[in-house]
């Protein structure tokens, strides 16, 4: 039983409150209701969480913890107003975990644990999957426990920090309306009071705090790895050593300890200062063994450096440059292997695998590499619906739900995999032919691609959104420009008997990366393919030879977060030391040609 009916929900909220009702009593949603609302309901659903929760007071925190200790001197000078109306503030870590609050209403309203996991839908977990202010009222929350309350949250974080630490919340009474809340100024200024407090207690940003760790360990020529979860660092020595595959390996590592899978006491000691001797030791193969040491910055770890080094059961051998994947799938940076891995892993389990991105970013690719398997011996059926005209998917169902043909005989093609693309242009009758068919054979091992921007319809719309869980995102090529050599190897022709294979010098692969294609891979394909055909000159591709849109671009490039920190820390050292690269590269603990190589890649 919900608390829904205990209080009067104003008027602008009455639909959002009988869609939860129709939601929670397994019916469909009607029209009209927000899409991502009633995504945040099925993660709700999916994750478990039930409505009926109750309130559970939060765990006391250590008074040494740097983020309570800096927002509590906040809350106290809050205390007299809000004792005197029907208002809570409540902070919360990185991972949505109460660490204090004050108030009234959050002694009734408070859950020690604010995640969608634990939870479902609310201001602090959307916050900070948004990364800025959020707001949540009444009926659109998942818990029965707040139908009657108003929530505004906003991330903290630390000066010239990309990563949010926490999260404060302005818990209320039912607003009138959907937004704005009554009490964002307060909550701007609750956050901008705490995180002035963390900022003096913590001078340095995430950022410097990895790098110096990573100049600390690659110190020597030590082969060492630096990961925030977005980008990463990596020593020549350890360029030498470790294949694409141990890196992706740290990274795993990595992402699970960033967001809390692996247990502190098997993650070693992360504070300033400390060398990784204590930390464990993880396998990565070819005779290699890493040690990840956590780089810590008030309660939360924002960084991992790895130093990678022979294991004593075997002798590590350097890497042999090793052929890649064909065409569009070739590519080793975090979030491409990111997207890659987690296809892969999603494509092991029965259940349609929904792949998104701009045009030309590899979903065909990815979708059919998936659904050939490991020996690539299936060859998907594909239907195009772009292409195709509506009733296809519907005159393929009969066959494909009865495992026959339209004579009534078995048809090989049910046994193959379905590659759908652009699902996006779908029309009304193959829309419900495709749900139809996912109805009665949900374990079908379908990828289904789609392009953002094209407006669909609510039937399309829902079905969609069931997919969410199951769903990869591929990023654009503008997103991995350390992919655009790996890229233009594999992009490249064979060359013609007698004729040279197609390179390219540097100024033009820089040219190359600088550039923002629009058509991502498929527009550097059909590059490839015009300068190896039609290239009348000799000699590897000069810049001067790149059509215009390519060649005549600005000279910055978009830098990581510890690309930029790492920046500025040459920056300075040449300040320092006069402009003479060869001091500043000593007191680094640099090679002078590392130094004039990250210039230049910086510009």
């Amino acid at each position: 039983m919900t608390r829904t009916d205990s209080f009067r929900v104003p008027p602008q909220l009455s639909r959002i409150r009988q869609a939860r009702e129709h939601f929670l009593a397994g019916r469909p949603l009607p029209d009209g209701v927000p899409g991502d609302l009633g995504s945040a309901w099925r993660r709700a659903s999916f994750f478990g969480v039930r409505p009926d929760l109750a309130a559970v007071p939060a765990a006391p925190t250590g008074p040494d913890a740097p983020l309570p200790a800096a927002a509590r001197p906040v809350l106290e000078r809050l205390a007299p107003t809000l004792e005197t109306g029907d208002r809570s503030v409540i902070v919360a870590d990185e991972r949505c975990r109460v660490l204090c609050w004050l108030g009234r209403r959050s002694q009734h309203t408070l859950r020690r644990d604010l995640s969608e996991e634990a939870v479902g839908h609310n201001s602090a977990a959307l916050a900070l999957r948004r990364g800025g202010r959020a707001e949540v009222h009444g009926p659109e929350h998942f818990l029965d426990l707040w139908q009657d309350v108003s929530a505004v949250s906003v991330p903290l974080r630390l000066p010239g920090a990309a990563r949010a630490l926490g999260t404060v919340t302005v818990v209320s009474g039912l607003c009138a309306d959907r937004g704005p809340h009554p009490d964002a100024a307060l909550v701007e200024a609750t956050a901008a009071a705490i995180e002035a407090g963390l900022a003096g207690r913590a001078p340095h940003p995430p950022e410097r705090l990895i790098l110096d760790a990573f100049l600390r360990e690659s110190a020597g020529g030590q082969p060492a790895v630096a990961l925030d979860g977005r980008s990463r660092l990596v020593s020549e020595e350890a360029a030498r050593l470790l294949s694409p595959e141990a890196l992706r390996g740290l990274e795993r590592y990595a992402a699970a300890l960033l967001g809390g899978d692996v247990p502190e006491a098997h993650a070693g000691d992360g504070a300033p200062g400390s060398r990784p001797d204590s930390a464990p030791e993880i396998r990565l193969g070819e005779g290699l063994v890493a040690r990840p040491v956590p780089v810590r910055q008030a309660d939360a770890v924002v960084g991992v450096v790895a130093v990678a080094r022979a294991d004593a059961a075997g002798r590590a051998t350097r890497r042999p440059v090793a052929a890649g994947p064909a065409g569009a799938l070739a590519g080793d940076s975090v979030p491409w292997r990111h997207a890659v891995d987690r296809a892969v892993d999603l494509a092991r389990t029965p259940g349609p695998l929904l792949l998104t991105g701009e045009r030309g970013t590899g979903k065909t690719a990815l979708g059919r590499a998936v659904l050939r398997g490991p020996d690539g011996a299936t060859e998907p059926l594909t239907v195009d619906a772009a292409s195709a005209p509506d009733g296809e998917l519907e005159d393929l169902r009969p066959y494909l739900t009865s495992h026959q043909d339209r004579r009534g005989r078995t048809d090989d093609r049910i046994t193959r995999p379905l590659l759908l693309r652009h699902v996006e242009r779908l029309g009304q009758r193959d829309v419900a032919a495709l749900i139809a068919l996912l109805e009665a054979r949900p374990e079908l091992p379908l990828v289904v691609t789609r392009t953002p921007g094209t407006e669909i319809g609510p039937c399309l719309s829902r079905l969609l959104d069931t997919m969410a869980a199951r769903s990869v995102t591929l990023p654009p090529l503008r997103e991995r420009p350390e992919d655009l050599t790996a890229l233009l190897s594999h992009l490249t022709p064979a060359p013609a008997p007698g004729h040279p294979r197609l390179t390219w010098t540097l100024d033009a692969v820089q040219a190359l990366e600088r550039h923002s294609w629009p058509g991502n891979v498929t527009q550097l394909a059909h590059l490839v393919r015009e300068m190896a055909w039609h290239r009348r000159a000799t000699g590897p591709v000069r810049r001067d030879e790149l059509p215009d849109a390519v060649r005549e671009q600005p000279a910055s490039r978009h830098l990581g977060t510890i690309e930029r920190a790492e920046r500025e820390t040459i920056l300075e050292a040449l300040r320092t030391h006069g402009g003479n690269k060869a001091r500043a590269a000593a007191a680094l603990g640099i090679a002078r040609a590392t130094l004039y190589r990250k210039l230049r890649g910086y510009r």
